[in-house]
C-alpha cells in the first residue's frame, strides 16, 4: 500500500471519548477486562483444539480459526482504544492509520467467509452424514479455511489502497475510537464515490453472501432435523450446530443494528448519537470475540471435557 505523494495529513488525531473523561477511565477498566478474557478464551479454545487428538476434525479446525481470528481483530484495535483513554489527545500516524484499516477490514471480511464455511460444514454433517468424512476431508476444509483468509486480506487490500490514495488536506481529527474506515474516508477532500461503490460491492460479496448461504443451509439442516423420528435424536443433531448458529445471530445481529439504525436529525440528537454509535461499535468489537469462546465452551461438550482434563492434569499431575 503505498501513500499518495498528494496527501497533506501527516497523521490523525482519535476523538473516542475525549470530551467525556469520567467515561473514559470506566471504559477502560471495563474493555481491558474484556480484552484479557478474548486472550485467554480463545488462546485456550487454540490450545484445546491443537492439543486433543479427538477435536482435530473440521468443525474444530474452522473453530480455531476462528479463534485466532478475534485474538488477531481484537490486537489491531483494542490496544490503541486502550491507549486513547489514557492519552487526552491520542494521535497516530498516516502509515499506522493504513495497517490499522487493513487489519480491522481485513478480519471481518475474513470471519464473515469463515461463519460461511462453518455453515457448509454444518450442513453436510447433518444432512448428508455418511459422506461427511469423503466431503470434509483435511485436502477440503484446510483450502476452504485458507481462501477465507486470502478472500479477507485481497478485499481489505483493494478498500485501503483506494482509502490511501485520496488527498488528506483538511481536518484531520477521526470522531473515533480507531481508523474505522467510514471515519477517515469522511476526511478526504476529494470524491469518494467510487470508494463507496467499491464499498458497497464488498459488502453485498463479504456480508450479503455469506448470510443467503447460511440461511439456506439452516433451511436444510432445520428441514433434516425435523424429519428425525426421535426427540433425543432432533436435540443431538441440533446441539452439533447451536453454537455456530448463536455466533451467526449475534456477528450479523449486531451488525444489522449497528447500520440499519435510523440517523437523528436533530444536532443535539446527532451528537447523543455519535457517541452512541461509536459506543456500540467498540463492543462491537470486544462483545462478539469475547462470547465466541464462551458459547463454543458452554454448548460444547467436547471441549468441556478437554478443558477439564487439562486443568485436571495441570492442577493434579500423576
Amino acid at each position: 500500500m503505498k501513500l499518495a505523494n498528494q496527501s497533506t495529513v501527516a497523521g490523525f488525531v482519535l476523538l473516542g471519548l475525549s470530551d467525556q473523561p469520567k467515561l473514559e477511565k470506566m471504559f477502560f477498566v471495563l474493555i481491558l477486562l474484556m480484552y484479557l478474557v478474548i486472550l485467554l478464551g480463545n488462546g485456550v479454545l487454540i490450545l484445546v483444539t491443537i492439543l486433543d487428538s479427538r477435536l482435530h476434525t473440521p468443525m474444530y479446525f474452522f473453530l480455531g480459526n476462528l479463534s485466532f481470528l478475534d485474538i488477531c481483530y481484537t490486537i489491531s484495535s483494542i490496544p490503541l482504544v486502550l491507549d486513547g483513554f489514557l492519552t487526552p489527545r491520542k494521535t497516530i500516524s498516516f502509515s499506522a492509520c493504513a495497517v490499522q484499516m487493513f487489519l480491522s477490514f481485513a478480519m471481518g471480511a475474513t470471519e464473515c467467509v469463515l461463519l460461511g464455511m462453518m455453515a457448509f460444514d454444518r450442513y453436510v454433517a447433518i444432512c448428508n452424514p455418511l459422506r461427511y468424512p469423503v466431503v470434509m476431508r483435511r485436502a477440503v476444509y484446510v483450502p476452504m479455511a485458507a481462501s477465507s483468509w486470502l478472500a479477507g486480506g485481497a478485499n481489505s487490500l483493494v478498500q485501503i489502497s483506494l482509502a490511501v490514495q485520496l488527498p488528506f488536506c483538511g481536518d484531520n481529527v477521526i470522531n473515533h475510537f480507531t481508523c474505522e474506515i467510514l471515519a477517515v474516508l469522511k476526511l478526504a477532500c476529494a470524491d469518494i464515490s467510487i470508494n463507496v461503490v467499491s464499498m458497497g460491492v464488498a459488502n453485498v460479496i463479504f456480508l450479503g453472501v455469506p448470510v443467503l448461504f447460511i440461511f439456506v443451509s439452516y433451511i436444510f439442516i432445520l428441514t433434516t432435523i425435523l424429519r428425525i423420528p426421535s426427540v433425543e435424536g432432533r436435540k443431538k443433531a441440533f446441539s452439533t450446530c447451536s453454537a455456530h448458529l448463536t455466533v451467526v445471530v449475534i456477528f450479523y445481529g449486531t451488525i444489522l443494528f449497528m447500520y440499519g439504525k435510523p440517523k437523528s436529525k436533530d444536532p443535539l440528537g446527532a451528537d447523543k448519537q455519535d457517541v452512541s454509535d461509536k459506543l456500540i461499535s467498540l463492543f462491537y468489537g470486544v462483545l462478539t470475540p469475547m462470547l465466541n469462546p464462551i458459547i463454543y465452551s458452554l454448548r460444547n461438550k467436547d471441549v468441556k471435557v478437554t478443558v477439564k482434563n487439562l486443568v485436571n492434569q495441570k492442577c493434579f499431575p500423576k
